[in-house]
């Protein structure tokens, strides 16, 4: 498929620079793929398309403020943007500057970071365009809270005041360089109404780099190399998830991640075959995943999705047009657009059923 058919025109002033609050006042788009139409709602109205037995799962990873700034030995200024823990002290990441081989981060403000004074990083490999290796003097999680920003996405030009609505109220699990945004619109109040409707909620965790925001820059949607990241899915929640299909419940995938966590541990449940647990949907797992999903993939572990609306020519647009459609899913785009839906990150939201 041509990287073209990804493509659609946004006006720019669609593109949402801050959440909308409450975080559920969103808006939601429904789009049932039965019957190829629209319902225009809130993100409070949820409730009303889910049933009793269907099962919910989010993706419980937490934002970590992965943007450090730090200066090399000849004081000129470094930014390492952080995206996936390799071991203890040594990280992926994004390094900005020219010949960068040594960094040394000052320390905060606050009074009693003494060890933060210590703290330095050495340049150890070059793994593509501006991504390196970094190996830092001692592991950097402690210090995080105190020299790290929040890395928001690129298309937000303006500072968010409050950096945890950038989290969802469910995030647990640091490791994240971005957030699960489709979960953004969820608030502990919409979660209690939804269990108490006889609706499970269950959470697998897959941290997401910044390759998520990377357009496709092939000629083929399918040549494109697709990025790979951590992701688990435990036991309880694969039980959880086999429970509802058995009951006629929907697994209802909160985001592309989650989705992704998904369809990757079910197309493990073949190689369950010889054990009790042969006809399960889902099977528990904990590894990287590269699984790219593109029109034509045969879906294996979701019903119905919560997703935000995507940027195009990426990996997520393609994904949700091999969940919906690329027909229905253009035409469900260009309705957004004519009725200013906001898009991206702290846009609003659709319910794909």
């Amino acid at each position: 498929m041509h990287v073209s058919e990804l493509d659609y025109e946004l006006p720019p002033e669609l593109i949402a620079q801050h959440p909308v609050e409450p975080r559920d006042a969103s808006r939601l788009l429904v789009c049932d793929r039965a019957t190829q139409t629209h319902v225009h709602r809130h993100f409070y109205d949820l409730p009303e398309f889910l049933r009793s037995g269907d099962l919910l799962v989010a993706n419980d990873t937490s934002v970590i403020n992965a943007r450090l700034r730090g200066h090399k030995p000849t004081g000129g200024r470094v930014e390492v943007l952080l995206l996936r823990r390799l071991d203890d002290v040594t990280w992926e990441a994004l390094v900005s500057g020219r010949n960068v081989t040594r960094i040394a981060f000052d320390p905060p403000a606050a009074a009693g970071e003494v060890g933060a004074k210590r703290l330095s990083a050495e340049v150890v490999a070059n793994v593509g365009e501006a991504a390196f290796v970094v190996r830092f003097s001692e592991p950097i999680e402690p210090y995080l809270d105190a020299l790290g920003e929040v890395p928001l996405p690129p298309y937000i030009h303006e500072r968010l005041g409050d950096p945890s609505r950038y989290q969802t109220v469910y995030a647990r699990v640091a490791g994240s360089a971005a957030a699960p945004t489709a979960g953004l619109h969820f608030t502990p109040q919409l979660i209690e109404r939804i269990q108490a409707m006889g609706v499970g909620v269950t959470f697998v965790t897959l941290h997401i780099g910044l390759d998520t925001f990377k357009p496709i820059t092939e000629e083929t949607v399918e040549a494109h190399k697709i990025h790979t990241e951590w992701c688990r899915l435990t036991p309880a929640a694969a039980d959880a998830i086999n429970e509802a299909r058995a009951q006629g419940g929907r697994v209802i995938a909160v985001g592309t991640t989650a989705a992704r966590v998904l369809e990757t541990a079910g197309a493990t449940r073949s190689d369950a075959r010889s054990d009790a647990r042969s006809d399960a949907v889902i099977r528990p797992y904990s590894g990287f995943t590269s699984l790219y999903i593109t029109p034509g993939y045969q879906w294996q572990a979701v019903d119905a999705m919560i997703t935000n609306f995507h940027l195009p020519r990426s990996t997520l647009l393609a994904m949700i047009g091999a969940f919906m459609g690329m027909d229905f899913m253009r035409r469900t785009y260009a309705l957004a657009i004519r009725e200013r839906y906001r898009f991206y990150s702290f846009g609003d939201a659709m319910l794909i059923i």
